[in-house]
């Protein structure tokens, strides 16, 4: 059994034996890469649409961003809340638990991906209707739709591929894969727009095709692993192990899709204000989204470093994750948040054509772009606490975030207008960063005193 976790490939690595912050930080560079190339993927994607089709064209494929989260956010929860235990079971060196909750993963992934592209497909008009989506694009964004939501289990195959070599210290795998298939989907997207006019059912196919890419080589990564070659008796699980990984999933699954509620009401209101705030919106999220990456990829650094070492009871260890942590994105706040601050309309003028537009996204970036510290400490904490499988805190921090969003954006913005929508994005963080702020401090705390109590009992010894 050791000697197949002696085995597992050079770019796996394992977090409880180490210094903290190279540990760290050699596992978030391919993340951060991995998520960059995604951002860049995105943006470039959205110029392409942007430029190709025009800004109504943008403002429906923006319209189904929360859409996007609401359903793939829930699946991508669902596959980290399970890669979570997987990561614990890799950090205890428990090879048999792990290849259980592998293979019971799988099972779960398998009806995840049937039901929520069945429920996406179904209520996809009836949840644009509900985000109030001007009929102008209603048209395009259902074509959008359709294909993107029904090549979801592809979504998911990725999503539960990606977390659990994640899981296991590699990094550099799913970089790979999103480096190919995001070549894949720009060249498709240019394909389909430019050269056969085919509208935004073409971009929605190139993501698809993509996907299928980054699914191939991920899982010709996972097969490669000796320590997670899956016979049949590892499918034959009993109810208490779907209910274990289903007790840490669904927390964080639903952590994310209240989150996504929240933001679907907010795109509703904005919505009723029509097509010039719906595609504003659109490029503030776009680049909210992207300054947020790097804070967020250190978060998911941080829940691979927790989730390992908490398995191996290094509970000293996931402290000086924390630290490490809180450093990196203090350094991201102070370069990301200034060019939000000093940079708006130039970063508006890259996406938008229309002056509206661009003044809209000025009043948007450089209020979020100060507060957004609250967003980077936020994620390394509730990082923390869902790597040592304590979701449920976290899970009510989303309930939090989709309130006080609620609550801003329908009190605000009848009466100041846009500027409502960056203070339901900053109201939200900090509501959630108190929330998980105490959940890190009584998960935590006690299991460094019990670690300090039992070392002083030995020396006394």
């Amino acid at each position: 059994m050791v000697k197949l976790f002696n085995n597992t490939k050079k770019k796996d690595i394992d977090f409880t034996q180490g210094s903290p912050f190279r540990l760290i930080l050699a596992f978030f560079w391919p993340l951060f890469m991995t998520s960059m190339l995604q951002q860049v993927y995105n943006f470039v994607d959205t110029l392409i649409v942007g430029r190709g089709l025009g800004d109504n064209a943008l403002a429906a494929v923006g319209n189904m961003g929360s859409l996007f989260f609401l359903i793939v956010g829930f699946s991508f929860g669902l596959a980290n809340g399970f890669a979570v235990l997987i990561a614990q079971s890799y950090g205890a060196k428990d090879v048999e638990q792990l290849r259980h909750r592998l293979a019971a993963t799988i099972e779960l992934g398998v009806i995840l991906a049937i039901v929520l592209s069945t429920f996406s497909i179904v209520f996809l008009p009836k949840l644009l209707i509900f985000l109030n989506t001007d009929p102008v694009i209603m048209k395009d964004s259902l074509k959008y739709g359709y294909i993107v939501f029904g090549g979801l289990p592809v979504g998911i195959a990725y999503n539960i591929a990606g977390s659990v070599l994640r899981s296991l210290g590699d990094s550099k795998t799913p970089l790979n894969a999103i480096l190919f298939s995001s070549i894949v989907n720009l060249s498709l997207d240019s394909l389909f727009i430019f050269v056969l006019h085919s509208g935004v059912e073409g971009a929605a196919i190139a993501t698809v095709v993509a996907q299928v890419i980054s699914v191939i080589i991920c899982i010709n990564s996972l097969r490669q692993i000796d320590l997670i070659r899956l016979e049949k008796k590892y499918f034959n699980n009993e109810g208490y192990i779907f209910w274990e990984l289903l007790k840490n999933g669904l927390p964080m699954a639903l952590m994310n899709s209240i989150t996504a509620v929240g933001c679907m009401v907010v795109q509703a209101f904005v919505n009723g204000y029509g097509v010039v705030y719906t595609a504003s919106y659109a490029v503030c999220s776009k680049y909210l989204n992207l300054f947020m990456n790097p804070a967020g990829t250190t978060g998911n650094a941080i829940t691979a470093f927790t989730s390992q070492n908490y398995g191996a009871k290094e509970y000293g260890r996931i402290k000086e994750g924390v630290k490490v942590g809180l450093k990196m994105v203090l350094a991201f706040y102070l370069i990301l948040g200034s060019i939000m601050v000093f940079l708006p309309a130039q970063l508006g003028d890259f996406l938008l054509d229309g002056k509206e537009q661009i003044k809209l996204v000025c009043i948007f970036l450089p209020r979020c772009g100060i507060m957004l510290i609250f967003l980077n400490i936020l994620f390394i904490v509730r990082a923390t606490v869902q790597g040592m499988g304590k979701p449920m805190l976290p899970m009510i921090s989303g309930i939090a975030e989709m309130i006080l969003r609620v609550f801003v954006i329908s009190f605000f913005i009848g009466r100041i207008g846009f500027k409502a929508t960056p203070y339901a994005e900053i109201s939200a963080w900090v509501g959630a960063l108190v929330i998980n702020a105490y959940a890190l401090y009584i998960n935590l705390l006690p299991l460094l005193n019990e670690k300090r109590e039992a070392s002083n009992t030995v020396k006394a010894l």
